[in-house]
């Protein structure tokens, strides 16, 4: 949530905990809304905007994220020294050594809530299966977004539930092991 002190809680996590970290929603926010945070993070973080999120994190608009997306999440990663995942059509990821890539698809059916939840969980999950957070963060994108035209491919493009999506990521996953996809 958004109290005080459970901000403060995430930001000391965020900055001092050794283990990998994801950070969404109500963490990004406590970030941005702290002065402190703007050190540098690490590596292991992985921070994973909207573009109204990317926009507090950086004091930029929603505007201004849009029309550089990629620009926008390759400062952000150097700023923050963190992993970011720039979330919406065409997802940006990156590192804050300067790597960075953009995943091709428009998935129109994720544009819903709690869709963003899922693509944090799956990154967390892979993280820690072992992967290193910038090859967690593409590999979940790609992951999330092959669950998505998988599914929008049954339902539609409207509609999609996250729990609908939840339910595809073992198949989409399952299909890579098989060489599929």
């Amino acid at each position: 949530g958004r109290d005080r002190s459970t901000g403060r809680l995430v930001v000391d996590l965020a900055m001092h905990a050794e283990c990998a970290m994801v950070i969404d929603a109500d963490g990004l926010n406590a970030l941005a809304d702290s002065p402190r945070s703007k050190r540098k993070l690490g590596p292991r973080r992985i921070l994973t905007p909207h573009p109204g999120e990317m926009a507090r994190l950086t004091g930029k608009t929603i505007e201004q994220i849009a029309a550089d997306r990629q620009g926008a999440a390759r400062k952000g990663a150097k700023e923050w020294g963190a992993v970011i995942v720039l979330k919406g059509a065409k997802t940006v990821v990156a590192h804050p050594d300067g790597r960075w890539s953009e995943d091709p698809h428009e998935v129109p059916a994720l544009a819903t809530g709690g869709t963003g939840d899922v693509l944090a969980g799956v990154i967390g999950a892979l993280v820690a299966q072992g992967l290193d957070a910038f090859t967690a963060a593409v590999t979940g994108v790609y992951i999330h977004a092959a669950a998505g035209r998988r599914l929008a491919q049954k339902l539609g493009d409207s509609g999609l539930l996250a729990g609908d999506l939840l339910a595809e990521i073992p198949l989409v996953m399952n299909a890579l092991r098989q060489g599929g996809l």
